[in-house]
């Protein structure tokens, strides 16, 4: 019994590979037709909110960081 060559091995390979491809891109956009997009007005609330926060902990954590600094320069 004859092995099959490396060859049409390997046209099987690359063909299983590109239908996977084709049906990963159909499926990634029937999902992107699914998808409840959010409004203009609700994106902009919740990109304000996201500055708020994080301008907020960047705050609480400079506030911290200095405490910390002048405190080991006590120490030392």
């Amino acid at each position: 019994m004859a092995k099959p060559s490396a060859a049409s091995n390997r046209v099987d390979t690359d063909t299983a590979r590109r239908a996977f491809s084709f049906r990963f891109i159909g499926e990634a956009i029937s999902e992107l037709r699914r998808v409840t997009w959010p409004s203009r007005q609700e994106t902009m609330r919740l990109t304000i909110m996201v500055i708020i926060v994080s301008a907020v902990v960047g705050l609480f954590l400079g506030v911290i960081d200095l405490f910390f600094s002048r405190l080991l320069d006590l120490v030392i």
